[in-house]
């Protein structure tokens, strides 16, 4: 028998019991409140210090700790008139503007400003106080617009991108490479037809040169030159005519653009192009090529996926010294007939050998750059498995290997060396972590601005942001790690020489 020391009663339960109960009517009198009002006091005036209100380990705080933004002062000076004029908005507090926008991912420059009117932390950033008025979106646009040109907007880009190397966060052996889609400002119903050249390979010369080599080696007539461009039709929005019309899978056709970007193992972005939606990855990674390593000479390894597995791009790469690492890319043969690795290439006698160990001579080298070789029409004729293999009229099987071959054996051994494996297996770390980070947290999903120019700073303020964040976390981090490193340190030294027998 126990008694119960809430109410006083005596239990005849089991201790267990009572003792549960116990607990159970603690809790209820913690639970149950006395409902207290009047605590609306919209009118009272306070006097108080923005920075007490910023929490030490804020976002805002790690950013500001780890850059000083006074270097812009540097990157705009040109743009401003030293001695004459209106007094101009802070370039600082410009920048630190969109810089907020892009790192909240928030849609638009109206919406900023108006979230930065509410909330301490931003105005603790800017340096306003709570009864300053904050500067009016449209002044911020237009100064992205018309005054800060897309060199500001690169010196930017890569200021951050300095810091973060002179900190030794940036590792650029290793550059992982992909592109994706932003759907642009423009309605796919507003459009318009129009004909358009076809734009010149940059390979192209270098592509001839190696087709008449290679056809005067088989005593064939070399080419004059490479043909003049063709018109194509293209689709056109009225709207933003610099976008491109983008439809891939089970994506919704709509006008886009593209931005090429690289990474490195870190997933810090190291440099990007933006191209209209239309434009193959192969097609535009030269230009974000180009950029990458005329900045970064260190580079080793090109990672990418199997979009820009070409024989162009592995021969550039290769080339230059570097190693590409490219996956498996499917072969586009027709569905239910042989697969074109079925159809073996012999260097020594200079001819293809068939499924069926029947040679397919040489018979020429086509503009393109393609060596073709072509069956005996009386053979294949009888052959059990020609319909496994061609539905030609003539009985005749035509297979193409190309000028850079070569060049692509040497990607495909690579692909299966362990050590580039495992690098091709961070892609889903890095590059592709870059773009869902960017898409789902930073709002780059559907661009609000229009024309190529203001759509590619965009995207580099965006990725600036990016990169500042990150660096900003990483430093943070680092330093608090190392903090708790010396106090445990320090406290273990201090037990050491307290206690000396023991340790």
């Amino acid at each position: 028998m126990l008694t119960n020391q809430h109410t006083g009663s005596v239990c005849r339960k089991s201790p267990v019991f009572c003792w549960a109960f116990s607990a159970f009517y603690g809790i209820i009198k913690l639970v149950i409140k006395m409902i207290v009002k009047d605590r609306i006091h919209r009118d009272q005036l306070e006097m108080f210090s923005i920075e007490e209100f910023v929490p030490a380990d804020h976002l805002l705080r790690k950013i500001d700790s780890a850059v000083d933004f006074i270097h812009i002062y540097d990157l705009v000076e040109d743009l401003y008139c030293k001695d004459n004029g209106r007094p101009s908005i802070d370039p600082v507090v410009i920048f630190k503007m969109v810089l907020i926008q892009h790192i909240y991912g928030i849609p638009s420059l109206r919406r900023t400003v108006e979230e930065i009117k509410m909330n301490v932390a931003y105005r603790w950033f800017l340096g306003y106080l709570m009864n300053e008025e904050i500067p009016h979106f449209s002044t911020i646009s237009y100064n992205f617009k018309h005054r800060y040109t897309e060199r500001t907007i690169e010196g930017i880009f890569y200021w951050i991108l300095n810091e973060i190397e002179r900190a030794g966060y940036l590792s650029p052996e290793t550059v992982f490479i992909d592109g994706t889609h932003i759907k642009a400002n423009a309605n796919i119903k507003k459009v318009v037809k129009r004909a358009v050249p076809q734009a010149a390979k940059r390979y192209e010369e270098e592509l001839m040169a190696e087709i008449n080599q290679d056809r005067e080696d088989h005593d064939k007539k070399p080419f004059d030159g490479p043909k003049p461009p063709e018109d194509k039709e293209i689709t056109t929005s009225t709207t933003d005519p610099e976008s491109g019309v983008f439809h891939k899978g089970e994506h919704k056709k709509c006008f886009a653009y593209t931005a090429q970007t690289g990474c490195d193992k870190n997933g810090y972005v190291m440099d990007v192009t933006v191209n209209p939606g239309n434009v193959h990855d192969s097609v535009a990674f030269d230009g974000l090529y180009d950029r990458l390593t005329e900045k970064n000479p260190e580079i080793e390894n090109i990672v990418a996926d199997a979009g820009y597995k070409t024989p162009w791009i592995s021969k550039r790469v290769l080339d230059d010294g570097r190693i590409p690492v490219l996956p498996y890319k499917r072969p586009m043969g027709k569905k239910g007939n042989y697969p074109p690795y079925e159809y073996v290439y012999d260097e020594y006698f200079d001819c293809v050998v068939c499924p069926e160990n029947q040679v397919l001579n040489y018979a020429t080298t086509n503009r393109e750059g393609y060596r073709e070789f072509k069956s005996k029409g009386y053979i294949c004729e009888k052959c059990p498995t020609k319909h496994l293999c061609t539905e030609n009229q003539k009985n005749e099987k035509t297979v193409t290997k190309h000028v850079w071959l070569d060049y692509l054996e040497t990607v495909e051994d690579i692909r299966y060396t362990p050590e580039y494996k495992e690098l091709y297996e961070r892609r889903k770390e890095t590059i592709e972590r870059v773009f869902a980070d960017a898409k789902e947290k930073h709002a780059m999903r559907y661009t609000p601005y229009r024309g190529l120019s203001q759509v590619t700073n965009w995207v580099r303020l965006k990725f600036a942001a990016m990169n500042l964040k990150k660096y900003a976390i990483h430093r943070w981090n680092m330093s608090h790690l190392y903090g708790l490193y010396d106090c445990f340190f320090s406290n273990f030294q201090n037990f050491k020489n307290l206690t000396p027998n023991l340790v």
